[in-house]
This record gives structure tokens, sequence and C-alpha cells, in this order.
């Protein structure tokens, strides 16, 4: 049997309508991409006879696998899980709905292999509503580039073809896979953006609207700590710890004249903010000495991965 090429993942919940001509429609886009492909379905807890469908679809068909979720654990997870399971060298990432169009797969795939790592559809003329999904989108994806300088103009479109090499340990959790294109730019992957077709939804109901733009919110909060704390982070420790210091010293210096009797809860809160400093200190001093020892660990093995390379060329 011939290695697998590429994989494509696609999460379902309660798409028990769409998944015959999901999968009719990602199998005429594979084969057109000419290289030998497996089709992955993420079942995520679905409630209808998603399950059912799907499995009578991989009964037929080797190249479809269909992975089976006990529960309900949202896309990012279901994504996780496709990737993690995927064969493939190339990966694509879709939604399970029809919005995106599976025949923008092999265009995307032939951007990838112009030397890209990563290329990111666009949905340039996006076949949703305004006031649920296209604003708080549009919101979203200005956040996304203010934070992190990386100007995407559509973070949140499910349609993405990676290198698996890139993909493969990249954290996906909660909204976080929408950050991912920009966070690998950051880490000097190449990243392109290309233009595909959205289509409205044919059948069901949308899953998604205003009630996660809150976890949206939370995942950016984080990566902005990520980022800010990426380098030098005793440096920003070190900022937090000032204040506790400072109020250490105010408390100390206002309760010199004060009767003993008040001394015993001032020297304490002295001890307490003083204590909180010094923590944030040390804490900072661990944390830089486990970034720089990933830093080295990286270099390491990009030496080895160098060396190797020479050694195979003088072969």
């Amino acid at each position: 049997m011939k290695d697998i090429e590429i994989s494509i993942i696609a999460p379902l919940y309660n798409e028990e309508d769409s998944v015959e001509l999901l999968y009719q429609k990602i199998k005429e886009a594979a084969v057109k991409t000419g290289k030998a492909y497996e089709i992955i379905f993420v079942n995520d807890g679905s409630s209808d006879n998603t399950s059912g469908v799907a499995a009578a679809l991989a009964e037929k068909d080797q190249a479809l696998r269909v992975v089976e979720f006990r529960r309900n654990f949202g896309q990012a997870p279901a994504m996780a899980a496709g990737i993690d399971l995927a064969r493939g060298e190339i990966l694509v990432t879709m939604d399970g709905d029809l919005q995106n169009d599976p025949d923008d797969i092999p265009m995307m795939v032939d951007k990838l292999e112009e030397g890209y790592d990563l290329v990111v559809g666009w949905r340039h003329k996006r076949q949703d509503k305004l006031i649920s999904r296209k604003i708080p989108s549009m919101i979203a994806n200005r956040l996304i580039g203010a934070v992190t300088g990386v100007p995407i103009k559509d973070n949140g479109c499910s349609l993405k073809v990676y290198k698996a090499e890139v993909i493969k340990n990249s954290p996906f959790y909660n909204e976080m896979h929408r950050f991912i294109p920009a966070l690998l730019s950051l880490s000097g992957v190449k990243v392109a953006e290309v233009k595909v077709r959205h289509h409205a939804r044919q059948f069901g109901e949308s899953k998604y609207g205003l009630s996660r733009v809150y976890k949206v919110l939370l995942d950016l909060m984080t990566i902005k700590t990520v980022l800010s704390l990426g380098q030098h982070p005793v440096r920003w420790f070190v900022k937090l710890s000032v204040l506790p210091f400072f109020v250490s010293a105010a408390i100390f210096l206002g309760s010199v004249d004060q009767a003993a009797s008040s001394n015993v809860i001032t020297s304490t809160l002295v001890v307490m903010f003083f204590s909180l400093g010094i923590f944030l200190v040390s804490l900072g001093i661990v944390v830089e000495l486990v970034y720089f020892k990933g830093s080295f660990s990286i270099k390491d093995a990009t030496s080895l991965s160098m060396n190797s390379s020479l050694m195979d060329e003088k072969k």
C-alpha cells in the first residue's frame, strides 16, 4: 500500500445530513491532488446519527477513518485528535458543515508546495450572519493582529493546509486553534494566505455564535502573556515584584512610631509583602532558567540535525 501523503481532517458535530455529501466532495478534491490520501472524520459526541452515517461510509472506503468521542469536547480537541492520528506529510483541516469548499484543497496544496509551511484560507466573501459571526470575527482578527504583530485576515477559517512536522506539536485547546497561524509565523514558519470560497450553511444550524467571544478574549490574554514573557522573563517578574516591595517598605516606615501592639500586625504585613516580592523574583529566575534550557535544547537539536545532514552529504 502506498504511503499516505495527505490527510484531510474534519470534525463533525450533529452533521448527519451533511456527512455523505461532505465525504463525496472531499474524496473528489483529494483525488485531484494526485496524492495518496486519507480522510479523518472526528465525531465530536454528536447526539444525532452522525456516527452511524460516518461509520457506514467508512465500511465502504478504507481511506476514510472515523474517530469517536464519547461526549462533545469542542472543535479544537476534535481537530487535535485528528491531527494526532493523521499519517500524511501534509495535513488539511476544515469544518464539517460544508461551508468550507473542499474544491479549494488542491489549490492550497499547490501553494504549500511552492515553499510554504502553512497555507491559511481567507473567506473573503463570507456567507454568515453579520452581527453574530462576521463582526465578532473582524474584531477578533484585528485584536490578534495587534497582539501578535502578524496581520492575518481570517484566523478563524478552519480550512488550512499544514506540513505535518509544523503542526503536530502545536497547542490546540479552547479556541487556541485560531492563534496557530500567527504563533507559527512568529517562530519563523512561512505562512501564505489565499482566498477561498465560503458557502451558506445547507443543513442544520450553526454551533457557534457570540457565546464563544469571551473564550477568544481569554485566550488572547494568554497569548499576550506568553509573548510578553517569551524573552528574559525574569525582567517581567522583577517588575511585578516592585509593588509588593514598595508596599512592604511603606508599611515598615509607617509603623516606626506606632505602639508595640500595632507593630505585631504591621510586622506581619511587612514580612508578607516582602516575601511575596522575593517569591516573584525567585519565580522569574526559575522561569528564566527553564526558558534558556529550552533554547539550548533547540540549538543542540538544530546543530545535531545540521551535523547529520553534513555527514550524509559527505557520504
